[in-house]
């Protein structure tokens, strides 16, 4: 919490404005932490959700695709509602982040029925996240509205352009995520030990997975509607989390994850700031700098087990 507050207190300082005035504190700054902070939480425990389901700590929703389905989701709505004249609600592009979401979901799914091997699950589902985000970009690269070339931008990642009214519908959509998450505390932890132990313990694994499912899509399309793709976050910190805690306890997981991904998205967007100010920088080329390197270390680690 500490550290947290630190790095906001960071970004309400310093930005390419030296000596801000309240008026870019209040209305831009302060909305911009809220959100990376949320956001950043939100997809830190998507990111969790989706390596208890999979049993796998490389499963994430960047990695397998789930981010890019809704980023796709989200343009084409976006630039359906523009071409028409309408304005982009935040229900109308979470509803579309959220079914994206879950097309891809799905696809995963049916591929892990074919293909055993995670790292095979893993490479498809870099491949539909490839695959979706051409198709994004041929839509947006061939629209002729200025503000619908305008979404390059936030299909690069950003947690920019939010304002206060859009902060308490993201605030409303992760806390209740959040919320129901922390009652399936039990079953996580009962499934975490295997499927056969969690049956023996009343543990509905159908239902179960299910709403992992849900969760972790939403979590992901609240995010990916409003600051559009964001890469490793969903990987790194869960990992980073559970190596300082030393447990995968879900009771201390879910808290831990939240908070951890909210300090590496404040970490993450003041260096986006900052770093060439005032140039601003992709949240997801430093997520991406920032994050990779431990899922490599990780995967290495990983592999290095295997041998033993």
């Amino acid at each position: 919490m500490g550290l947290l507050a630190l790095l906001a207190v960071l970004n309400l300082r310093m930005g390419s404005v030296r000596r801000p005035d309240q008026a870019i504190i209040w209305e831009l700054r302060a909305p911009r932490i809220l959100v990376a902070a949320i956001l950043g939480g939100g997809l830190s425990l998507s990111g969790f959700l989706l390596q208890t389901f999979f049993s796998n700590p490389i499963a994430g929703p960047f990695v397998l695709g789930i981010s890019s389905g809704a980023k796709l989701a989200v343009s084409l709505t976006m630039i359906f509602l523009l071409s028409q004249g309408l304005a982009s609600s935040s229900a109308a592009l979470i509803g579309a982040a959220f079914l994206g979401a879950m097309l891809s979901m799905g696809f995963i799914l049916f591929i892990s029925r074919k293909v055993r091997r995670m790292s095979m699950l893993v490479v498809c589902g870099v491949m539909i996240g490839y695959i979706c985000s051409a198709v994004t970009d041929f839509v947006v690269t061939f629209a002729e509205d200025s503000n619908i070339v305008n979404l390059h931008n936030w299909s690069m990642g950003s947690f920019s352009g939010i304002y206060w009214d859009s902060v308490g519908v993201l605030a409303l959509v992760t806390g209740t995520a959040l919320t129901f998450t922390f009652l399936l505390s039990k079953p996580i932890g009962a499934y975490q030990l295997g499927e056969v132990y969690a049956r023996s313990v009343g543990v509905n694994i159908r239902v179960f997975r299910v709403e992992l499912i849900l969760l972790s899509s939403l979590l992901s399309a609240c995010v990916t509607a409003f600051a559009g793709p964001v890469s490793f976050v969903g990987i790194a910190v869960p990992h980073l989390v559970k190596r300082l805690f030393g447990t995968a306890k879900p009771i201390l997981m879910i808290p831990a994850c939240f908070l951890g991904g909210g300090v590496f998205c404040l970490l993450c967007d003041l260096i986006a700031r900052t770093a060439f100010a005032p140039r601003e920088m992709s949240i997801s080329s430093v997520t991406a700098l920032l994050g990779a390197p431990v899922v490599i270390a990780m995967m290495a680690v990983q592999r290095g087990r295997d041998r033993a």
